[in-house]
């Protein structure tokens, strides 16, 4: 199994992503952030073809070119029950479920914190697991719906992953992430990974995808001890202007 991935920026600050599976030529977005931004970026890879949506949320700014996508492709769009409340969906699912993109199978691990229907996508073969808005390089999402336990919980399933994990998440806020973290970790390795992530962003580069690995070094939310400190550091960063 083999997963081509093309990830590109829309929106103010979210990143698209479309994953084809090269046995089948299948390709799923995860998320709809930009319809023709998805559409134009198809078209780009050369790829000719929309068969999937793997929504994580229900979130506007995830859901809000499913309809459209539909219309113009026929594809079949999956994702949490919430989904259903603000945009199409035609089949819902959850924790422990597998969703096929051609020959690769996509395990659904259930993460509520950010919404409480939130799901991530992993391909355990290839090693690629597609987060939405529940881990970010260096953060982690904002709880708009859950409690501190629950992302707690979902960050520590996403932690027990191997660390070669390459993850893929929505958003490029990766420098404003690293300003918090220095505030909370002066550890030379850190100044030296948040000083890269400085660089590659004066450089207009992406700071996506990061790795299990690398989250678990640096991130104040993985580097938690228990969830009464990660709901420490979470409502700090809620409050930092850094």
């Amino acid at each position: 199994m083999t997963l081509s991935i093309h990830l590109f920026p829309c929106l103010n600050d979210n990143y698209g992503l479309l994953v084809r599976d090269e046995a089948s030529g299948r390709v799923a977005t995860i998320d709809t952030p930009d319809a023709d931004g998805i559409l134009s970026a198809l078209e780009q890879q050369g790829w000719g073809r929309l068969d999937l949506i793997l929504n994580t949320h229900w979130h506007a700014d995830h859901t809000g070119g499913n309809a459209d996508l539909k219309a113009r492709t026929g594809c079949e769009i999956v994702g949490p029950a919430e989904v259903g409340r603000v945009a199409p969906l035609d089949r819902i699912v959850g924790d422990g479920d597998v969703v096929m993109l051609g020959q690769t199978p996509l395990q659904v691990t259930a993460t509520p914190g950010h919404t409480l229907g939130h799901v991530v996508y992993r391909s355990v073969a290839d090693g690629e697991a597609f987060v939405g808005d529940t881990l970010f390089a260096l953060g982690c999402g904002r709880l708009f719906e859950g409690t501190p336990q629950q992302m707690w919980a979902s960050l520590q399933s996403l932690a027990a992953w191997p660390d070669a994990t390459r993850v893929w998440c929505a958003h490029e806020y990766t420098a404003a992430n690293a300003r918090f973290a220095l505030s909370q970790d002066d550890r030379p390795e850190m100044q030296a990974h948040a000083g890269a992530i400085f660089a590659a962003r004066a450089q207009g580069e992406a700071t996506v995808p990061t790795t299990i690995g690398v989250e678990k070094a640096f991130n104040p939310f993985l580097r938690a001890v228990d969830a009464r400190d990660f709901a420490t550091r979470r409502a700090a960063k809620d409050s930092f202007r850094g």
